[in-house]
Parts: structure tokens; sequence; C-alpha cells
């Protein structure tokens, strides 16, 4: 078969094919004396083999490692071994459908998240009341979950869901929100920043000072969304928090 028939077979172009011999990945067949390749069987085979492995994710040098050992089998082997790479293929393609599965489930439920409804319904009554910054903070967290996990983010936020910390939670948005006008030395500040490092549970205090370093993902999205005296606020809580590590 010629160049266009084996890639159409495969299911691949024949650029691709072309680049396989360039890789080294597909040995080329020798020409026949009207120039042409001619292409059998073992190299559409072969061609299918280059495939799945790469769509498997291994390396140009893992590639040919593979491949090299190939080159002494008989065919059936080699046919053994590509219906060994759909399997894996296969059940990747599996893992991540049920990861999929699970993702729209939690859309049903909650259009507007992709956590779990218990840690949505801790987020939103520790958020409730209409600030601002609450809605920021319930953001930052979901984040945090789907990244993190939920599991850390639970245990984070299980000090704070009694009715009296959710009022205290309440009250300090609050005066994090009557910041939104204010300057960098608003006299409000030290004061505020304070409290929250007294409100806050060890563990989430350890994680905040812990993960606040140069480049720390969490506190660079958080303070793009603060004006210069809710960052000043954060600043001057998180210098308090390793101060007391």
């Amino acid at each position: 078969m010629r160049i266009g028939e084996l890639a159409a077979l495969v299911g691949v172009s024949t650029r691709t094919v072309r680049h396989y011999h360039h890789l080294g990945l597909l040995p080329e067949p020798e020409r026949l004396p009207n120039g042409y390749r001619e292409y059998r069987l073992r190299d559409a085979v072969l061609l299918s083999r280059v495939r799945q492995l790469a769509a498997l994710g291994l390396s140009l040098d893992e590639l040919r490692d593979v491949l090299a050992d190939d080159a002494g089998k008989e065919l059936r082997e080699v046919l053994e071994e590509l219906d060994a790479d759909l399997a894996r293929q296969q059940a990747v393609i599996t893992l991540r459908r049920e990861k999929l599965a699970e993702l729209l489930r939690l859309v049903d439920l909650n259009p507007d998240s992709l956590i779990s409804p218990d840690l949505t319904t801790a987020l939103r009554d520790l958020s409730s009341g209409g600030s601002r910054f609450a809605a920021l903070d319930r953001e930052l967290l979901t984040l945090v979950g789907s990244m993190a996990g939920e599991e850390e983010v639970r245990t984070l936020l299980a000090p704070l869901t009694s009715p009296d910390a959710l009022a205290k939670a309440h009250e300090l948005y609050a005066r994090l929100d009557a910041l939104d006008d204010a300057e960098p030395g608003d006299p409000r500040i030290a004061a505020l920043a304070a409290d929250l490092a007294d409100y806050l549970p060890a563990e989430m205090t350890s994680a905040m000072a812990a993960h606040s370093g140069p480049g720390s993902a969490w506190l660079e999205a958080l303070t793009d969304e603060l004006n210069p005296a809710q960052a000043e606020v954060f600043r001057l809580l998180l210098l308090t928090l390793k101060e007391g590590l």
C-alpha cells in the first residue's frame, strides 16, 4: 500500500507518517523501482503502535526504547503489545470519564460550584450577608478546595461553623468592606489585622503563614482583588501570623 493508504488505514495524516519517519520512530520501507515506498501490514501495525504509545504520553526517548524492543518481535507479539497499549489508554479514558461524571453531578447540584454540597453549604453560611469581601473569600476558598482538596478546606473551616463564629466572621467582613475607600494609613487597619489574627483558627493561620511566601498563588490572587487599605490589613495579618510561628 502507498503512504496515503497506510495513513488512512491507521487514521492519521501522511504528514504524521513522514514525521514519525523523520523522528526515527517508524522504519521507512525501501523504495520500489518506480520511486514509491510500498508499506505492508506490519508497517500499519507499527504505525498504530507509535500512535497509541504517543497518546499514552510517553516521551520521545521512551517511545524509541519501546519500539526498539519491538523490532525483534514477531507480528503477533507486536499486536499483543498494541492491544495492551489500547487497554491502558482505555483505562485512562475511563478514569477521566468517572471524574467528569462526578463534576457533572456536582454542577447539577450547584451550577456555580465544582465542590461537594456540604462544603458549598459551609462556604455559603460563612459568606452570607451580602458582603463583597465575603463573596471574594468564598471564591478563594472554593478555588483552594478544588486544587488542594476539599478535606483540607473542611478541616480549616470546621472551627468557624458555629453560630458565634459565623457572627464574628460577618462582623469582620463588614469591617473589611468598610475599608473600600480607605488609605493604607487608616487607623482601623492595625486593629482589624489583630482581630483577624485572634479570630482565625490555628490550623488556618499556620496554613496561611506557610503558603504566603514570594510567588504565593492564593496571596497574589487575593491581593489583586483588594484596594491598598485591605491589602495592608493582610500584610499586617501575615506578619503577625509569621511572628507567632
